[in-house]
């Protein structure tokens, strides 16, 4: 190497890192030589920015020849075209993460929800170590994750993480994945999408080739061997990016110094030593730094030229892309191109599942449950026929998508419930275990199951309410006594004798003068009815001038408005009381009471819902504490049944009050026969009814969508 700089150098050509490109910058600069610059990459892994410090112009010597790196924009530009939310971002070792600082930072501006993870150089030790350290639940969120990924590391490192996803079932048809890297040539594109399910984004730089067969190997008076032209050549296709532009910038230097010497500008070139440790400034460096910056040349990178900040700003990006599909292996194509200045052109709208499902058939598990699923017809040796709210949003989606499905009600009649080892049963129990491809009936979405499963958007609103019986309106012909205790009408009968015995033993001590012509006589009988008349206001027949006597029932009238006055009050607060026969009209008045007990399905949703927030310190509303109070007696066996069905039955029979779905016991109480029932509940619509599918179905944005 010494011996070559003592001979001379007229410009220096660099293919490293960004390392020890800072080296050569420093060296070219001091000694004023030309220096071109090929930044290359580790093993294929996608560039990172250098970041070369840039002195003032007239002391800067350095020329990158490949051009920026445009990641950042690319990637942006892509996910916001895909309207992506949530994804995560893979990069392998040699990958240096902070050359997508830029792009972290603007999507986090958006509030995009973004996830990084290192991909281990041994990948199957890696996949293997998620399955031992996450529970059931952990890995269904990580696999939700993965429904949406870019990959930004080398192709081969690419290949093998595709295939130990798949194998392992850590995708689904659902996905999609982005692979971006500069350094992906055809035989790698090919070998993505084979490895892949779901749909596949694969982002590369490319380079326009001439249309003309005849010219591809002719740039302008120059001719390129046909190994590096062709591009089905397979040894074109193994070279790297940084090596084809190792060929252009020795094109280019052949011109400038072609040019030098046509226009007799020649300088001595630049001799530098290894021993002497003051060798002057190249005198004819700045001269040859701009005939190398105003020539360009047009090679296998295509347009090689250098704008005046020294950068190549000539770069395109291909965006190759699959759709949605379960079969490995099917095709490919262009679906735009990216470049700087013009940015996207072409549409990269993200096309779901095809909407035709025709010959495909679904295992659809249900739970029966008034009104949402019942059974319609039940001949013996045939399929049972179902109908309900639910049924008909499914035979909806059929009829527009095309499918047929079968139908089955869960084992254990369940909707399902976390078990102690991890597992679930019920309808969510046979959607995990995959023995079922989707789930229907009264099915409301809460975060626990959309932990082991998917759910479609909700097609109709939830709320809880309360079924209660009706109070028995029953004919008596005594209540007109019971405002008064039946001591206190003792009471009174025997006021009434013992005034009626007074009055007449006054009147027979010191007799009334009658009128000539009178027939009345003062007996004990007209005496009773006289002071009986009075106390029911009705007068009587029987005078009474003395004065003993008159005050007797001056006093007795007194006791008798009283008395009837009570009466009429009491009287009027009873039959009021009476009307008013229904005490609890909302939750909160049934949080309040504990004369009428009242509970749930056991380990149901509903369960759960006042569970949680019952227990939860933070819950402003008391009424749910109460409520959990109650329902959770006797650690939940004493108020609660095991199905819906026996709540009911409760209620009928007997004091109690079942909390369920509002939307049930509204059916439940218009289409009872003795309509016994009355129903109250919340109108709030805090979650919804939806269908369940297992965990990364590719079902799930197709019935969404409709």
């Amino acid at each position: 190497a010494c011996d070559l700089m003592n001979q001379g150098i007229l410009a220096l050509v660099s293919s490293i890192g960004c390392t020890s490109a800072g080296s050569l910058q420093s060296l070219a600069d001091a000694m004023h030589i030309p220096h071109l610059f090929i930044q290359r990459s580790t093993a294929g892994t996608p560039r990172s920015g250098c970041g070369l410090t840039r002195s003032n112009r007239n002391d800067d010597y350095t020329l990158s020849v490949r051009p920026p790196v445009y990641l950042n924009d690319v990637i942006l530009r892509v996910v916001t075209e895909y309207a992506w939310q949530k994804f995560i971002i893979f990069y392998d070792n040699d990958y240096d993460i902070r050359g997508i600082q830029e792009f972290l930072d603007k999507v986090s501006q958006q509030g995009m929800d973004v996830a990084l993870q290192k991909v281990e150089n041994n990948i199957n030790k890696m996949i293997t170590g998620l399955f031992a350290s996450m529970r059931i639940e952990e890995l269904n969120r990580y696999r939700d994750t993965l429904r949406r990924a870019i990959l930004i590391m080398n192709p081969s490192t690419a290949k093998s993480f595709l295939t130990e996803v798949v194998e392992t079932n850590l995708v689904a048809f659902d996905c999609h994945w982005i692979i971006i890297n500069e350094e992906i040539n055809d035989v790698d594109v090919q070998e993505l999408v084979r490895r892949s399910i779901g749909r596949l984004t694969i982002i590369r730089q490319t380079f326009p080739v001439p249309q003309n067969i005849s010219q591809r190997c002719f740039r302008g008076n120059h001719r390129i061997s046909s190994s590096l032209c062709d591009p089905k050549d397979p040894f074109s296709q193994s070279m790297e990016i940084s090596n084809l532009y190792i060929y252009d910038t020795v094109l280019l230097l052949a011109n400038a110094f072609h040019k030098k010497l046509e226009d007799r500008k020649w300088h001595s070139m630049a001799s530098l030593t290894c021993i002497r440790k003051n060798s002057k400034p190249w005198q004819g460096g700045r001269s040859m730094l701009e005939t190398i910056k105003k020539g360009g040349v047009n090679g296998l990178t295509g347009e090689l030229e250098f704008a005046e900040n020294g950068g190549n700003p000539n770069v395109h990006f291909e965006i190759l892309g699959t759709n949605y599909g379960e079969d490995l292996g099917r095709g490919i194509r262009k679906l735009g191109c990216w470049n700087p200045v013009t940015g996207l052109n072409g549409s990269l709208t993200d096309r779901k599942l095809e909407n035709n499902m025709r010959g495909v058939v679904l295992r659809v598990v249900t739970v029966l449950e008034e009104p949402f699923v019942m059974v319609s017809e039940n001949v013996l040796g045939k399929p049972k026929k179902y109908q309900g709210f639910s049924i008909d949003v499914l035979e909806a989606l059929a009829t527009y998508l095309g499918f047929k499905y079968e139908i089955y009600v869960a084992p254990d009649h369940k909707y399902g419930s976390p078990q102690d080892d991890g597992s679930w049963n019920g309808l969510i129990g046979e959607l995990v275990f995959k023995r079922a491809d989707i789930g229907i009936s009264a099915l409301t979405i809460t975060p626990d199951r959309e932990n082991v499963v998917d759910f479609t958007t909700r097609y109709m609103d939830y709320s809880v309410g309360v079924l209660l019986r009706k109070a028995e309106k029953t004919v008596d012909m005594f209540a007109c006594l019971a405002p008064f205790d039946l001591s206190l009408w003792a009471c009174i009968a025997g006021t009434v004798l013992l005034v009626g015995l007074l009055v007449y033993l006054l009147n027979w001590l010191n007799p009334p003068r009658l009128q000539m012509g009178s027939m009345t006589s003062t007996t004990l009988y007209n005496s009773m009815w006289f002071v009986y008349g009075s106390f029911v206001q009705q007068g009587g027949e029987v005078p009474y001038t003395t004065l003993a006597t008159r005050l007797m029932m001056g006093a007795w009238w007194l006791f008798a408005l009283i008395v009837i006055s009570s009466y009429t009050a009491n009287l009027a607060a009873f039959l009021t009381i009476t009307r008013i026969e229904n005490s609890i009209q909302s939750l909160q008045d049934l949080s309040r009471q504990t004369d009428i007990p009242y509970g749930t399905v056991l380990d149901s949703a509903v369960y759960e819902h006042v569970r949680v927030k019952g227990m939860n310190p933070f819950e402003r509303d008391s009424m749910y504490s109460q409520m959990w109070r109650m329902i959770n007696r006797s650690n939940g066996s004493e108020n609660n049944v095991l199905e819906s069905t026996a709540g009911i039955q409760k209620v009928k029979h007997g004091n109690y009050a079942f909390v369920w779905d509002a939307a049930v016991l509204e059916y439940v109480a218009i289409n009872d026969a003795e309509c016994s029932f009355y129903t109250v509940g919340n109108t709030v619509a805090d979650r919804g009814y939806g269908i369940a599918l297992q965990h990364g179905s590719p079902y799930r944005d197709v019935f969404s969508q409709r």
